[in-house]
């Protein structure tokens, strides 16, 4: 239910009157643009849930605002006559928003919109929510807070909402259920971390037409807490724009993540993966269900790894202890269309001094480890047009294999770090790469290298149960690289085209 002006409402209330309505002007909230309007927003969001729950109105103005806390049983309605504007001062926000699930990341534990064991409430209308994100750093400090965390809360709807320039993640659910997102506008294009939907240990999850742009992963499937398993999500009719992924599952995966499907969603200008599956921190990925989706310009349209590692960057703050490999099974892509244009061949950046990913080393790619390896991985109608134009003289020397950890005696596995003996990890650190810019490209995380495929299109190993079935390849430009390589693997079917 979606409130314009008004009038509408007015109209609304006659015809239910079981239905309440909080103005937030009629609370003090001045809607200027300049006045903090924090108070009289927060004591709107109070009234409507003692009083038994209803609809908080922003109309007509801009309304800036610290650290909010929504409360069960209250719905926000922005209208499209209004703007909620995340103040410039860090004193403006909260300290008891709860910490973001990433090691080293404290300059996020701050956020605008936050609720807590709350129920049957949610965000909706036609009008923006601004993180301001032009006011803070972009790192090294706690000046960046998130937009929107949601944590151990019930029967969550965000609905038709303009969400712009957060100064980190647009939205973190963590350990959620039943939650709709439906017709969401998200951009960032200001800061790091522009990430748009993230769901850590959140079950139920229906997500529908929303349009994400960001500068990092646009939707993320994570599983921080063995507690608290991703189950049961469906994502359709989304498009994605990103720097990095346009869907992420896993990465975060001490817990497990199952059944997953992803449909009729379009990916345009995705400068890593499209679709990115990374079980890499003990727990069980299985049942993931991608069909009928389109991948324009996207480096990787799928990676797949299966491996264990210990950063201090990108680690689950659960993770104490280098894990054992987990698993990642019962995995379905078909029906994909991927087309790469001339615009490949371009450098991408986030801002200037950031270049991100090499396109003419992109390709489907899957990996794990010899002795772990992926089980029950379908690839079937897929129509794939890459750039091509690499030459083998390009490919850095030594393919590095998925090593476990915990099977290496030069790994201390109470910290996982590794020790001064390091002459078995040589060859798996990525190589030096010289990029266009004529910079010296190095590995970012273990999670992201190597950052090249020896192949033009598909580069799997260590599969077991492999069915690769109608599948058709081309390229826009010769390759040197040969079109496709299955190895390590129990392939069922192995039915590939070359459309050139």
């Amino acid at each position: 239910m979606v409130y314009t002006d008004s009038k509408k409402r007015e109209d609304s209330q006659r015809r239910d009157d079981m239905e309440t309505f909080y103005s937030v002007k009629d609370f003090g909230a001045a809607g200027d643009g300049k006045s903090l309007d924090t108070e009289a927003i927060q004591a709107a969001i109070d009234r409507c849930s003692q009083e038994g729950g209803g609809y908080v109105l922003l109309e007509k103005g801009e309304f800036i605002s610290g650290t909010l806390y929504m409360k069960s049983g209250v719905y926000l309605i922005v209208t499209v006559s209004a703007k909620l504007t995340a103040s410039g001062s860090i004193a403006a926000y909260g300290t008891d928003t709860h910490y973001n699930r990433y090691v080293n990341e404290h300059d996020m534990d701050r956020c605008f919109i936050y609720a807590e064991e709350a129920e049957n409430f949610g965000i909706m209308g036609e009008g923006t929510i601004d993180g301001n994100a032009e006011r803070f750093p972009n790192e090294g400090s706690i000046y960046r807070p998130m937009m929107i965390r949601f944590l151990r809360c019930r029967n969550v709807k965000l609905k038709g909402i303009k969400l712009h320039q957060a100064a980190a993640w647009t939205t973190a659910f963590l350990d959620s259920e039943n939650i709709w997102v439906e017709d969401l506008e998200i951009c960032n294009d200001k800061r790091y971390n522009g990430d748009g939907l993230d769901f850590d240990g959140c079950r139920n999850v229906f997500v529908a037409r929303c349009r994400i742009s960001g500068t990092d992963d646009n939707l993320c499937l994570q599983a921080g807490s063995r507690e608290y398993p991703v189950e049961n999500v469906h994502i359709s009719d989304c498009h994605f724009t990103s720097i990095c992924a346009g869907i992420r599952i896993g990465l975060k995966s001490i817990g497990d993540i199952r059944n997953v499907t992803v449909s009729g969603c379009t990916f345009q200008n995705v400068w890593r993966e499209g679709i990115k599956i990374e079980c890499t921190e003990g727990g069980n990925i299985s049942d993931i269900c991608i069909q009928g989706n389109t991948m324009h310009n996207v480096s990787r349209p799928v990676f797949i790894l299966l491996n264990n590692r210990m950063e201090e960057i990108g680690s689950s703050v659960e993770l104490k202890e280098m894990p054992e490999i987990g698993t990642l099974k019962r995995v379905t892509i078909s029906g994909l269309i991927a087309r790469d244009d001339e615009e490949m061949e371009k450098i991408h950046y986030r801002f200037q001094d950031d270049v991100m990913g090499r396109p003419e080393f992109g390709g489907i790619r899957v990996d794990a480890n010899k002795d772990h390896p992926i089980e029950n991985l379908v690839f079937q109608n897929i129509d794939y047009t890459a750039i091509g134009g690499v030459r083998l003289a390009d490919i850095p020397e030594g393919y590095p294999e998925v090593p476990d950890y915990m099977a290496k005696n030069d790994t201390d596995h109470s910290t996982g770090q590794r020790t001064e003996n390091k002459t078995d990890y040589t060859a798996e650190k990525k190589p030096d790469v010289k990029p266009v810019t004529g910079k010296t490209e190095t590995a970012v995380s273990e999670n992201y290298y190597p950052d090249w495929s020896r192949t033009t299109h598909l580069d799997i190993r260590n599969v077991k149960n492999l069915i690769l079935a109608q599948v058709m390849v081309s390229t826009v430009h010769e390759d040197e690289r040969p079109k496709y390589l299955v190895e390590g693997c129990k392939c069922l079917k192995e039915e590939i085209y070359d459309l050139d």
